[in-house]
């Protein structure tokens, strides 16, 4: 990882450094010079660096939502909005505005109008609530670290050209 976040990877810090040129399969300072180590703590070491980086990426994943699901929650604020107004809070007062409309028009063009007027308010709220749900963007810096892991994690995929084996 980088030298750049001193608190540890797994914090609650507002940015993270996911940078992972390699992952060495086994820790050169656990092991003696010159002994290799056996099979087992190869794999043992290569599980614990795989959790390692996964925990890293989940952790870069949750530090890029976070800042976007404010803007989140406040276009589903929005969206309830609309619907409260149109719902329950402006029932009287469009009803009185129909009433008064009433006065110079017949009855029942003054209830269109003032059906026209909640209309136009609801598709308002709903607009600004959808330019805020355009503003919420992808989690790009996970999307492009997790791109950049494929060519550091081995992919199991077998060369065309090498030797199957003999029950292949």
């Amino acid at each position: 990882m980088s030298d750049k976040n001193s608190n540890g990877l797994f914090t609650d810090q507002d940015s993270f450094n996911p940078k992972v040129n390699s992952i060495p399969l086994s820790d050169v300072d656990a092991q003696a010079a010159g002994r290799g180590g056996s099979i087992a703590d190869l794999v043992k070491d290569a599980t614990a660096q795989v959790s390692s980086l996964i925990r890293s990426e989940v952790e870069l994943a949750k530090t890029e939502i976070s800042g976007t699901a404010k803007k989140a929650g406040i276009a589903v604020g929005l969206f309830g909005a609309a619907g409260v107004v149109l719902a329950y809070s402006s029932f009287f007062f469009f009803f009185f505005l129909a009433e008064l409309l009433d006065n110079w028009l017949p009855r029942w063009s003054a209830f269109l109008i003032v059906f026209g007027i909640m209309f136009v308010l609801v598709a308002i709220l709903a607009v600004v609530g959808v330019k805020f749900i355009k503003g919420v963007k992808k989690p790009q810096a996970t999307i492009d670290s997790v791109n950049e892991l494929k060519s550091v994690v081995p992919s199991g995929k077998k060369d065309s050209t090498a030797d199957n084996g003999m029950f292949t």
